[in-house]
């Protein structure tokens, strides 16, 4: 399940894609926001807990299909929130009275086109991914790098589940000796340093950083690929020695410039701004 924020008219509304069952799921106070042309919180609550009740007394299933997931809210924490997929959206909108009832189904069915066609030509999604960063303020030399740095990553966990290791404990296991050795610390302490919570550490990484990190990735899969790891113990120290060489490429550079690679700089203090000036 991948989150992601999309803008209807300038409006946010929350989003998540399962692919899984490939539909998109949807924020209803997002949508009841936008429909009602409501922006303070709290009435637009109430005003879904009042059309609950009227959806229920139609007999309507709306309600009881309705999903809950983990997205972000206002104050930046992933809270619970009530959500719903298209042809669930279709029901509310017809018993919402609003202006903006067709020009919000013609957007329903352009982000579920979007994601049809990026399914099926994945150089559609790398375009999207794009302008998403641009339209959050990264310069375009952020993004290519950043670009290059989950084609590198993909790569990398390729390697690992052609070894049948699993996502999760075991990828993160992994990551986090990469980490440690190049930058010295793990993603945890490192998003700490950064700053951060719930957001994306490497969102949040300068030029620098994401290229060392990808110099780490890339020397993992490469010596994964010769070495041909036997046991999880293996594959530790595969990354251990990938992580190292972005180490030393990291001392030197650091030696030559007397400037710390790693960086307290994260999105929000300035580094879209900071690497577009650069």
């Amino acid at each position: 399940m991948k989150d992601a924020i999309q803008l209807f008219e300038k409006q946010q509304v929350r989003t998540a894609w399962d692919g899984q069952s490939e539909k998109w799921w949807f924020s209803v106070l997002d949508i009841i926001a936008i429909l009602t042309d409501q922006t303070e919180y709290k009435k637009t609550r109430n005003y879904w807990k009042w059309l609950k009740g009227k959806l229920k007394d139609e007999g309507s299933e709306v309600v009881s299909l309705t999903n809950q997931l983990k997205l972000i809210t206002p104050d930046g924490k992933r809270r619970l929130t009530d959500v719903v997929d298209t042809e669930q959206i279709f029901r509310i909108i017809q018993s919402i009275p609003s202006k903006k009832a067709e020009p919000f189904k013609m957007w329903l069915a352009e982000v579920a086109s979007k994601r049809i066609d990026q399914i099926q030509d994945p150089e559609l999604s790398i375009e999207q991914a794009m302008w998403d960063y641009k339209n959050l303020g990264y310069s375009d030399n952020w993004i290519n790098q950043r670009l290059k740095s989950i084609e590198i990553r993909k790569e990398l966990t390729d390697e690992w589940k052609k070894y049948g290791l699993k996502e999760g404990l075991e990828f993160a296991t992994l990551t986090d000796i990469i980490y440690k050795t190049w930058a010295g610390k793990t993603a945890k302490e490192y998003k700490k340093f950064k700053g951060l919570r719930k957001e994306n550490l490497r969102d949040n990484m300068t030029n620098k950083e994401l290229v060392l990190n990808m110099l780490a990735e890339l020397s993992t899969k490469e010596i994964s690929e010769v070495s041909d790891p036997k046991t999880f113990q293996e594959h530790q120290k595969i990354a251990n020695r990938g992580g190292n060489i972005a180490k030393q490429a990291r001392i030197k550079l650091e030696l030559e410039t007397g400037k710390k690679v790693v960086s307290q700089l994260n999105a929000k203090k300035g580094l879209q701004i900071v690497e577009k000036n650069k």
